[in-house]
């Protein structure tokens, strides 16, 4: 039986992955089907604990689509193309970049069951695990350089990196109520 498209007032599910670490960042989000790919750059700098300060890209099929503001050449307005949009298409699986500099990449499945009847509504998480790496620590490669200091903060060389995370970093922190109040105040 083939899959419906998402329809108005529909919700789909998403897990979203932060590539290239173990153990794996990962969220699950129920979002309206209406959201556009801006709606959801915005929604995952929240979801994820990104500042959302650098440039991002969507790849849907090797297709390029982001913020028309940011003057990208070959790109689609990602204030144009729905999760209800991806849906019809057929599109499963997508990537989503965030800063071109440190290179997050994420790959992010449309899941096949459709969130809880009554979620979605508004964009929420359902699940996840670990904390987001710290903004601007030079991508995986830093943040194995982050992961490292923590595990040894009493050498010398690693004080300095410490103390710009700031002493209350918790790689394997998350709290679903936590991100669904940075989500709901965005």
């Amino acid at each position: 039986m083939a899959k419906k498209p998402a329809q108005a007032g529909a919700a789909v599910s998403l897990k979203v992955t932060l590539d290239h670490i173990r153990p794996p960042i990962w969220r699950r989000l129920a979002l309206p089907a209406s959201m556009t790919l801006g709606g959801l750059h915005r929604t995952l700098q929240q979801a994820m604990g990104w500042d959302g300060g650098h440039m991002h890209a969507f790849d849907v099929g090797g297709e390029q689509y982001g913020d028309p503001d940011e003057e990208m050449e070959d790109c689609g307005n990602e204030e144009r193309l729905t999760l209800a949009g991806l849906a019809k298409k057929g599109v499963k699986r997508f990537r989503y970049t965030y800063d071109f500099g440190d290179t997050w990449d994420h790959t992010i499945l449309i899941e096949a069951k459709a969130p809880p009847p009554g979620v979605g509504a508004k964009p929420t998480c359902l699940a996840g695990a670990r904390a987001c790496p710290p903004e601007d620590c030079g991508g995986p490669p830093g943040y194995d350089g982050v992961l490292a200091a923590l595990k040894a903060p009493d050498r010398p060389e690693n004080r300095e990196l410490l103390e710009w995370v700031g002493g209350d970093y918790d790689p394997e922190a998350f709290s679903v109520e936590d991100t669904n109040a940075r989500m709901a105040a965005r």
